[in-house]
């Protein structure tokens, strides 16, 4: 038994974060539009067929994007708060609607799912760690601080989508107006390298494979942020969740770690 897991694409153009076990798979967000979202998972040589259900983070566009024509073509259920409901403007056929509750596992197959909240600009953002036969893998992006929430859950993950969103002095040089980099910057905004960094230090060391995820385009590089994460020499695989492109599948069972590798894109799909 092993679990999977995959980036469709991480940035602020559409997110979508594949996880599967032997058996079953789900959706975290679905930002890119169903024509996208089957092109690149066909690519990957995945099979939508297998995929059981999509769980909401929150009702930013760039998370939620995809999933009305997704759910209704795949007859695929969403998983969702009422407060990202009401605030997500989209329809959903009402027999696809299910929502949850923070801290409550939800059983997908022989997949757990849980939600728990997090900090960020949205009515009721969470994060989630999916779990098989004893592996978790975590999704933790779209946060402006890292809270004890977080702390905890990203502490007892085997693996990560972890958010490293900007560049301090990328941010700070930038042309994008005063308030919008004191959003970003802010509590209920995004990580920065050197933040995801410091929580990966603290907490993730033990991880197989962490994906960075959520760069900016005009904020960050992935050779800046791959050079910071290097500099640590740690045993972990770190790869850069492309905001443009599928990342490789990764797969966490009995396996030994593998040993330390950088890079920006795997596209071996084994």
């Amino acid at each position: 038994m092993s679990l999977s897991f995959a980036s469709l694409n991480s940035g602020s153009n559409g997110n979508c974060y594949y996880l599967a076990s032997d058996e079953d798979a789900v959706l975290i967000d679905a930002g890119l539009s169903c024509r996208e979202t089957e092109k690149r998972m066909s690519r990957m040589g995945l099979s939508i067929g297998k995929v059981r259900a999509i769980f909401v983070s929150h009702e930013h566009s760039d998370h939620i994007k995809g999933i009305p024509v997704l759910s209704k073509k795949y007859n695929l259920p969403v998983y969702i708060t009422e407060p990202t409901l009401k605030s997500a403007g989209f329809q959903i056929d009402q027999h696809l609607l299910r929502t949850f509750r923070a801290n409550e596992e939800v059983l997908i197959g022989n997949i757990s799912v849980l939600g728990f909240p997090k900090l960020h600009d949205a009515s009721d953002p969470h994060s989630f760690t999916v779990s098989c036969m004893g592996i978790t893998i975590g999704v933790f992006t779209d946060i402006g601080l890292v809270c004890e929430n977080v702390i905890h859950h990203f502490s007892q993950c085997h693996a990560a989508f972890l958010e490293a969103n900007y560049d301090d002095e990328m941010l700070d040089r930038g042309s994008y107006p005063y308030h919008l980099k004191a959003r970003i910057k802010g509590s209920y905004g995004h990580l920065s390298n050197k933040q995801a960094l410091e929580i990966f230090l603290e907490k993730g060391k033990h991880m197989s494979h962490l994906l960075l995820s959520h760069l900016s385009r005009d904020n960050n590089r992935p050779e800046l942020v791959l050079d910071l994460f290097k500099s640590s020499m740690i045993n972990t695989e770190i790869v850069v969740a492309s905001r443009d492109n599928e990342s490789g599948i990764y797969h966490i069972g009995q396996k030994a770690i593998r040993p330390t590798q950088y890079s920006l894109f795997d596209q071996i799909h084994d």
